[in-house]
């Protein structure tokens, strides 16, 4: 919507062609159906959030960046809000609205939107794009820009058709792979602990060697499968290509506030004034319901034993749980539940600076279709919008 718009703007006829019913499916689930549009972060955190091929986008991001983004969709009649994080959304904290209009925009500047059309294959002659083939027929066009997205949320229409017809002309497609996605773990445990969130943690990721992939603070959300929440889907983006290749070590800090030793002097006076109380009901003050016969379990020690009869081993043992509670991450969950795809159409094969391919003149590419992907807090999106801008201006 964002390339043909801007495409129209610049006196281009423009069609849009969309196989789905209707306009900007994968626009209304994003956000939980609000929309964060953008990120009002400064420019040097905007290429951090970047997590793969960051450089790329240094031309896209120079020419439309998100305050760009905000001033646009204001001067579309949306009215943003920003919120924690910087995160941008429509006043409203309705999707619907931002969809309606770029809807408006695209009537207004008179582009032919058609719908229920499922465009089957490029048409391209001595690598020149010349047009599309579709379920409907053929069109004919001087330029093409591929803007099909990945391959997540399959239901809204993301079934990799535009990276398969990249394909098809010999681009290289980097491997697809669910990106800011929960994770699959190891540990029976996890089931007892579905649906508590923890709020103020912090989860570190090693490999086998023990090497550390990734550390972050902040909310995560226990699963019947595993681990979700902000600070987990983030850490899908860093290591989602090396989960592929051996198991993964996680472990949540539940009190990364205070260090070990406070910590532990804190269970001592908890000890000295409940010295008859059982072990399993002197520590629930330290924890969520749920999660408290969970780390008495994995503790080893007696729920049963008086807490004056706890070993200092036993006592500094449960410490380090509290600092270092273990879970094995397995896999990653799959497209259904990835916010995006990681690969796609290789940053080599396409123009920075016009996001023209390199190697079929007169095809354009725009979105997440390209391998580049983000973390979460409208970083996604961006990128998306700025390809989409400067795919369509660069067309005359």
């Amino acid at each position: 919507m964002m390339a043909a718009l801007i495409s129209a703007r610049a006196g281009n006829t423009v069609t849009l062609i969309e196989k789905n019913e209707k306009l900007g499916k994968k626009i209304y689930i994003t956000g939980k159906g609000r929309c964060n549009l953008t990120n009002t972060c400064d420019k040097d955190d905007l290429f951090k959030n970047v997590v793969h091929n960051s450089k790329f986008m240094y031309s896209a991001f120079n020419a439309f960046d998100n305050i760009k983004t905000v001033d646009f969709f204001e001067s579309l009649g949306l009215k943003t809000k920003t919120e924690r994080g910087s995160r941008v959304f429509p006043v409203s904290d309705h999707s619907s609205d931002v969809i309606k209009v770029l809807q408006q925009a695209l009537i207004d500047e008179n582009v032919d939107v058609k719908l229920n059309t499922k465009v089957l294959s490029l048409i391209v002659n001595d690598s020149i794009a010349t047009g599309i083939k579709t379920d409907k027929g053929v069109f004919k066009a001087d330029k093409i820009i591929l803007a099909t997205g990945g391959i997540s949320y399959p239901t809204t229409g993301s079934t990799g058709d535009g990276i398969r017809f990249a394909k098809d002309c010999n681009h290289d497609i980097k491997e697809l792979i669910p990106s800011l996605v929960p994770f699959n773990v190891k540990e029976e445990y996890v089931s007892e602990l579905m649906g508590l969130s923890l709020k103020n943690v912090e989860i570190s990721i090693f490999n086998s060697k023990k090497k550390l992939l990734y550390k972050n603070f902040g909310e995560m959300l226990f699963t019947h499968f595993g681990l979700s929440g902000p600070i987990v889907i983030s850490a899908s983006a860093v290591v989602n290509d090396k989960i592929k290749d051996e198991n993964l070590y996680l472990y949540i800090d539940l009190k990364p506030a205070i260090s070990k030793e406070e910590l532990d002097s804190r269970l001592i006076k908890e000890f000295d004034e409940n010295k008859n109380k059982l072990f399993a009901n002197a520590v629930t003050s330290l924890f969520p319901g749920k999660l408290t016969p969970v780390m008495v379990k994995l503790s080893g020690i007696d729920p049963q034993k008086k807490v004056c009869e706890v070993t200092k081993k036993e006592r500094t043992d449960f410490v380090y749980l509290i600092k270092h509670m273990p879970f094995t991450l397995t896999s990653l969950r799959d497209f259904n539940e990835a916010i995006v795809t990681r690969g796609g159409v290789s940053v080599k094969d396409i123009n920075p600076k016009t996001m023209e391919s390199k190697k079929i003149k007169n095809l354009f590419f725009a979105g997440e279709m390209i391998d580049v992907d983000a973390f979460t807090g409208g970083f996604n999106l961006q990128v998306a919008w700025s390809t989409g801008y400067v795919a369509g201006s660069e067309i005359e």
